[in-house]
């Protein structure tokens, strides 16, 4: 067939992503069923590295994806956390159905807080949203409702005992992380995933193009706070214990960041690399007190000088590997 004659077709599928994708259904088959053949520590350690993988792939969206980096959205994570338990103790919902609506309430609030931190660009608006985090630490720690500064106990979780707690908790941690992926790929491949783009490279030019530049901002802003909401919700639903200095600490974001820039920030994959990269670090070295975060700087450090785009968008950039493509490719039939 001559070159003139050939067909061109417009694809993003490709042969990494569709192994992927099986690969994907396996390790989700063997992670729904890890409660039959494995034990309760694993299956917490499991919990929070869903719960730290949710936060990145927001935080990514938020800042790979959209160019709105954020030092505070362990302010959403709080809240997430703080409304699970003011729901389920004050309230008497179910504390499994508190996680969602912990989510719904974080991101409510994300809305007049967007309309606040908008006004400010660039490093101003890192350090605004540092700040408005730092405001939900102070209101929650001078409630005494809520346990004021030293915090509170999740008083509702006793009415279930710990064989259905704890797997019920994990089953939920994994149903939320694949979700976290799965929404962050669908928003990357529709209409609001290009106008997202096109808002990250130049927003004066993605509005010459049409792109509801407000519109987009707001929504990326509120579907983040809404996951990590829920991100957070679940965590002290794990721990049964929450207090503002570990709900709001710039810990999780420091935790974040690294994690998605570790991985590579921009893609879907990197988050998951980085995540397990960190946990990798932190079990290795946690016993080693506070090498173990000079560590962690060391490898941060030599990444973003010889691999600025991350381990996955190194090896991605280098051999063409997607297995979450968002890309459209124009491939000849």
């Amino acid at each position: 067939m001559s070159e003139a004659s050939s067909t061109w077709t417009v694809t993003r599928a490709t042969r990494a992503s569709r192994i992927g994708t099986a690969a994907a259904v396996v390790l989700l088959v063997a992670a729904a069923t890890l409660p039959y053949w494995s034990d309760a520590a694993t299956m917490r350690l499991l919990t929070e590295f869903a719960c730290l993988l949710v936060l990145a792939q927001m935080w990514n969206l938020l800042a790979g994806y959209g160019g709105l980096v954020s030092v505070g959205q362990q302010g959403y994570l709080g809240i997430g956390g703080y409304a699970l338990f003011a729901l389920a103790d004050y309230g008497g919902i179910n504390p499994f159905v508190c996680v969602a609506l912990g989510g719904l309430i974080a991101a409510a609030i994300s809305i007049p807080t967007a309309a606040l931190v908008f006004r400010l660009q660039g490093g101003h608006f890192a350090i605004g949203t540092w700040v408005v985090a730092e405001v939900f630490r102070l209101a929650v720690s001078n409630t005494a409702a809520l346990g004021g500064g030293s915090g509170r106990s999740l008083q509702a979780m006793r009415e279930f005992a710990r064989s259905v707690r704890e797997p019920l908790t994990y089953w939920i941690a994994v149903s939320v992380a694949a979700a976290s992926i799965l929404c962050v790929y669908l928003l990357m491949r529709s209409r609001f995933g290009l106008a997202l783009a096109a808002l990250r490279d130049s927003e004066a030019a993605a509005e010459s193009q049409g792109v509801n530049v407000r519109f987009t901002k707001y929504a990326v802003y509120v579907i983040s706070a809404l996951g990590c909401g829920v991100a957070g919700a679940l965590y002290f639903l794990g721990n049964l214990r929450i207090s503002p200095d570990a709900a709001f600490t710039v810990g999780w974001s420091a935790a974040i960041i690294f994690i998605v820039v570790i991985g590579g920030i921009g893609t879907i994959e990197g988050p998951i690399i980085g995540t397990l990269v960190y946990f990798l670090l932190r079990e290795t070295l946690a016993d080693y007190g506070t090498w173990y975060l000079i560590a962690l700087g060391i490898v941060a450090i030599v990444m973003m000088v010889k691999f600025p785009k991350g381990v996955w968008g190194t090896l991605a950039e280098r051999f063409d590997i997607y297995l979450f493509p968002v890309q459209r490719r124009v491939q000849r039939s």
